[in-house]
């Protein structure tokens, strides 16, 4: 009797959650926790067409200066996150970017400021179910340096800041007490979400890339917390990183030619 392999019976299959089949997506992938933000990307995509909307995943695929680009939104959370990742790269994503919104703990990130990750701490049980728990989340060191590059370009001589440093994965939303929030404070943490260590993990493993950009919902140090989506300031950021993140994926894919050439 032979142990059913999940991932290798799956590959190159139409995928049971997120419903799509090779052929449906590009090799760039934006990640959306939130489904209804898979529209907001889909607006700065030319010829973006609904390829799927089962459970929370929903994608789109167009082309962003002739480049096909995908989005598919992830739900919260790590296991639906990973799900989604596993699937995607089953049927040909190479460069997944997470992009979303994320608490600070830095009390000088302000509410709309975009905060860029270059690792993930692993507050979270899904990624223990592929790695030990030493071993680290870390995003793709190329196509982080990219995302920062253009980040820091773009509104160079502008009040928008950009800020870099580590994340936390967390599972529990609603569990962060000021004790937790005070620890992870004095390991230095920029900011906590909820998805990136295991987009982080699995991208590793099965040799794609991956990163994270998140727009600054709320402070957890000076309780400047957004519960609404009709902040002006956090709406601008999702528009913000939906820009830097999809005139990365351009920038990569021309080194790419470039290389090819």
């Amino acid at each position: 009797m032979s142990t059913l392999n999940k991932h290798e019976k799956t590959v190159g299959q139409k995928q049971y959650h997120i419903a799509l089949e090779p052929g449906d997506i590009g090799e760039y992938v934006l990640l959306p926790g939130d489904p209804m933000r898979s529209d907001r990307v889909a607006k700065y995509l030319d010829d973006a067409e609904l390829k799927a909307n089962n459970r929370e995943h929903r994608t789109f695929t167009g082309t962003y200066k002739g480049v096909r680009v995908s989005v598919t939104s992830t739900g919260m959370g790590c296991p639906s996150a990973a799900i989604a990742t596993e699937e995607l790269i089953n049927i040909g994503a190479k460069c997944l970017i997470r992009i979303g919104s994320s608490a600070a703990l830095d009390p000088e990130i302000n509410i709309g400021d975009l905060m860029i990750s270059t690792a993930a701490m692993k507050n979270e049980g899904t990624s223990k179910f592929y790695v030990p728990e030493s071993f680290p989340a870390v995003p793709d060191f190329e196509l982080t340096s990219i995302l920062i590059d253009t980040a820091r370009e773009k509104y160079a001589g502008t009040d928008e800041k950009v800020h870099v440093g580590i994340s936390a994965t967390d599972d529990a939303f609603y569990g962060e007490t000021p004790e937790f929030v005070d620890k992870l404070r004095s390991y230095k943490i920029m900011n906590i979400e909820m998805e990136a260590s295991a987009i982080y993990t699995i991208a590793h493993l099965r040799g794609v890339r991956a990163a994270c950009i998140c727009g600054c919902s709320g402070n957890l140090t000076n309780a400047e917390v957004i519960y609404t989506k009709k902040n002006e300031k956090l709406a601008e950021a999702w528009d913000k990183e939906i820009q830097v993140v999809l005139e990365t994926i351009y920038r990569l894919e021309q080194m790419k030619q470039q290389e090819q050439a």
